[in-house]
Protein backbone atom coordinates (compact mmCIF):
# COMPACT_ATOMS: atom_id res chain seq x y z
CA UNK A 1 0.00 0.00 0.00
CA UNK A 2 1.99 2.68 -1.14
CA UNK A 3 5.16 1.82 -0.06
CA UNK A 4 3.77 0.64 3.44
CA UNK A 5 3.86 -2.64 4.27
CA UNK A 6 0.14 -3.14 6.35
CA UNK A 7 -3.26 -2.02 6.00
CA UNK A 8 -4.63 0.70 8.06
CA UNK A 9 -7.52 2.45 9.08
CA UNK A 10 -7.58 6.43 8.38
CA UNK A 11 -8.73 8.60 11.16
CA UNK A 12 -9.03 12.33 10.43
CA UNK A 13 -10.16 15.02 12.88
CA UNK A 14 -9.62 18.23 14.30
CA UNK A 15 -6.19 17.31 15.45
CA UNK A 16 -2.69 19.22 14.42
CA UNK A 17 -0.49 15.88 14.60
CA UNK A 18 -0.12 12.46 13.15
CA UNK A 19 -0.13 9.22 15.41
CA UNK A 20 -0.15 5.87 14.88
CA UNK A 21 -1.78 2.72 16.85
CA UNK A 22 -1.78 -0.71 16.71
CA UNK A 23 -4.49 -1.86 18.47
CA UNK A 24 -5.24 -5.75 20.88
CA UNK A 25 -6.22 -7.15 17.55
CA UNK A 26 -3.64 -5.61 15.58
CA UNK A 27 -5.09 -3.12 13.61
CA UNK A 28 -3.30 -0.08 12.22
CA UNK A 29 -4.93 3.24 13.12
CA UNK A 30 -3.22 6.43 11.67
CA UNK A 31 -4.76 9.37 13.21
CA UNK A 32 -4.31 12.38 10.97
CA UNK A 33 -5.32 16.34 10.70
CA UNK A 34 -8.39 17.19 8.23
CA UNK A 35 -6.68 18.27 5.93
CA UNK A 36 -3.14 16.46 5.81
CA UNK A 37 -2.11 15.14 2.21
CA UNK A 38 -1.75 11.39 2.04
CA UNK A 39 1.91 11.86 1.47
CA UNK A 40 2.70 13.63 4.43
CA UNK A 41 0.77 9.98 5.90
CA UNK A 42 2.04 7.85 3.84
CA UNK A 43 6.19 9.70 4.56
CA UNK A 44 5.00 9.27 8.20
CA UNK A 45 3.66 5.66 7.89
CA UNK A 46 7.19 4.76 6.39
CA UNK A 47 9.52 6.39 8.75
CA UNK A 48 7.55 4.21 11.45
CA UNK A 49 7.55 1.30 10.23
CA UNK A 50 9.76 -0.42 12.52
CA UNK A 51 7.90 1.07 15.38
CA UNK A 52 4.67 -0.69 13.69
CA UNK A 53 6.02 -4.24 12.45
CA UNK A 54 7.35 -4.65 16.38
CA UNK A 55 4.21 -3.43 17.75
CA UNK A 56 2.04 -6.11 14.95
CA UNK A 57 4.31 -8.86 16.44
CA UNK A 58 3.98 -8.15 20.05
CA UNK A 59 0.13 -7.81 19.74
CA UNK A 60 0.49 -11.26 17.92
CA UNK A 61 2.41 -12.94 20.42
CA UNK A 62 0.00 -11.84 23.18
CA UNK A 63 -3.22 -12.92 21.59
CA UNK A 64 -1.05 -16.12 20.81
CA UNK A 65 -0.17 -16.70 24.72
CA UNK A 66 -3.82 -15.62 25.99
CA UNK A 67 -5.81 -16.83 23.44
CA UNK A 68 -9.63 -14.73 23.82
CA UNK A 69 -11.64 -17.83 25.28
CA UNK A 70 -14.80 -19.51 24.67
CA UNK A 71 -17.92 -19.14 26.67
CA UNK A 72 -17.19 -22.32 29.10
CA UNK A 73 -13.99 -21.27 29.33
CA UNK A 74 -14.65 -17.46 30.07
CA UNK A 75 -17.18 -19.39 32.94
CA UNK A 76 -14.25 -21.08 34.62
CA UNK A 77 -11.89 -18.62 34.35
CA UNK A 78 -14.62 -16.26 36.33
CA UNK A 79 -15.74 -18.73 38.54
CA UNK A 80 -11.78 -19.16 39.39
CA UNK A 81 -11.40 -15.58 39.95
CA UNK A 82 -14.66 -14.72 42.59
CA UNK A 83 -12.61 -18.10 44.18
CA UNK A 84 -9.48 -16.76 44.09
CA UNK A 85 -9.36 -12.94 44.27
CA UNK A 86 -11.12 -12.10 47.31
CA UNK A 87 -8.67 -14.29 49.57
CA UNK A 88 -5.68 -13.14 48.53
CA UNK A 89 -7.10 -9.07 49.04
CA UNK A 90 -7.85 -10.20 52.34
CA UNK A 91 -4.55 -11.88 53.02
CA UNK A 92 -2.10 -8.87 51.46
CA UNK A 93 -4.72 -6.37 53.15
CA UNK A 94 -4.38 -8.12 56.30
CA UNK A 95 -0.33 -7.48 56.01
CA UNK A 96 -1.26 -3.88 54.33
CA UNK A 97 -3.22 -2.51 57.28
CA UNK A 98 -5.78 -1.94 54.33
CA UNK A 99 -9.43 -2.99 53.74
CA UNK A 100 -11.19 -1.86 50.25
CA UNK A 101 -14.66 -0.68 50.53
CA UNK A 102 -15.98 -3.64 47.78
CA UNK A 103 -13.81 -6.16 45.72
CA UNK A 104 -15.51 -6.85 42.65
CA UNK A 105 -14.57 -9.17 39.47
CA UNK A 106 -15.33 -7.51 35.97
CA UNK A 107 -15.01 -8.20 32.52
CA UNK A 108 -12.56 -5.44 31.73
CA UNK A 109 -10.48 -6.32 28.54
CA UNK A 110 -7.49 -3.30 29.10
CA UNK A 111 -6.65 -3.58 32.60
CA UNK A 112 -6.18 -6.21 34.98
CA UNK A 113 -7.56 -4.25 38.23
CA UNK A 114 -8.86 -1.10 38.95
CA UNK A 115 -9.14 0.89 42.79
CA UNK A 116 -12.40 3.70 42.48
CA UNK A 117 -11.83 7.35 44.27
CA UNK A 118 -14.22 5.53 47.03
CA UNK A 119 -11.57 2.68 47.21
CA UNK A 120 -13.20 0.27 45.82
CA UNK A 121 -11.25 -2.36 44.08
CA UNK A 122 -12.24 -4.48 41.11
CA UNK A 123 -9.95 -7.30 39.19
CA UNK A 124 -10.97 -8.27 35.84
CA UNK A 125 -11.46 -12.82 35.19
CA UNK A 126 -8.59 -12.56 32.42
CA UNK A 127 -6.54 -11.91 35.14
CA UNK A 128 -6.54 -15.64 36.05
CA UNK A 129 -4.55 -16.71 32.42
CA UNK A 130 -1.34 -15.56 34.51
CA UNK A 131 0.44 -17.27 37.41
CA UNK A 132 -0.29 -16.67 41.03
CA UNK A 133 2.54 -14.48 41.41
CA UNK A 134 1.13 -12.28 39.02
CA UNK A 135 -2.40 -11.99 40.43
CA UNK A 136 -0.85 -11.43 43.66
CA UNK A 137 1.14 -8.17 42.15
CA UNK A 138 -2.17 -6.80 40.76
CA UNK A 139 -3.94 -7.57 43.85
CA UNK A 140 -1.36 -5.07 45.98
CA UNK A 141 -0.87 -2.72 43.47
CA UNK A 142 -4.61 -2.19 43.94
CA UNK A 143 -4.81 -2.11 47.34
CA UNK A 144 -2.23 0.28 47.44
CA UNK A 145 -3.90 2.44 45.59
CA UNK A 146 -5.83 2.60 48.55
CA UNK A 147 -3.03 4.91 50.20
CA UNK A 148 -1.12 6.89 47.16
CA UNK A 149 -3.96 7.49 44.15
CA UNK A 150 -0.91 7.46 42.15
CA UNK A 151 2.49 5.84 40.99
CA UNK A 152 4.82 7.94 42.81
CA UNK A 153 7.83 6.55 44.69
CA UNK A 154 5.90 6.03 47.65
CA UNK A 155 3.21 3.56 45.97
CA UNK A 156 5.90 1.80 44.92
CA UNK A 157 7.94 1.63 48.35
CA UNK A 158 4.51 0.38 49.46
CA UNK A 159 4.81 -2.62 47.09
CA UNK A 160 8.11 -3.42 47.57
CA UNK A 161 7.75 -3.50 51.07
CA UNK A 162 5.21 -6.59 50.67
CA UNK A 163 6.30 -7.70 47.23
CA UNK A 164 10.52 -7.02 46.95
CA UNK A 165 10.34 -9.10 43.77
CA UNK A 166 7.30 -7.14 42.07
CA UNK A 167 9.25 -6.28 39.06
CA UNK A 168 9.42 -9.88 38.17
CA UNK A 169 5.88 -10.40 38.99
CA UNK A 170 5.01 -7.49 36.88
CA UNK A 171 7.06 -8.76 33.71
CA UNK A 172 4.66 -11.86 34.31
CA UNK A 173 1.71 -9.75 32.89
CA UNK A 174 3.74 -8.59 29.58
CA UNK A 175 4.31 -12.17 28.64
Amino acid sequence: MNGFPAEYILKRSKRKTLAVEVTRAGEVIVRAPLRMPEREILRFLREQRQWVEAHITLQKQREAAHPTPNAEEEARLKALAKETIPPRVAHYGNIMGLIPTSVKITSAKTRFGSCSVKNGLCFSWRLMQYPPEAVDYVVVHELAHIVHKNHGNAFYALIRSVLPDYPARRALLRK
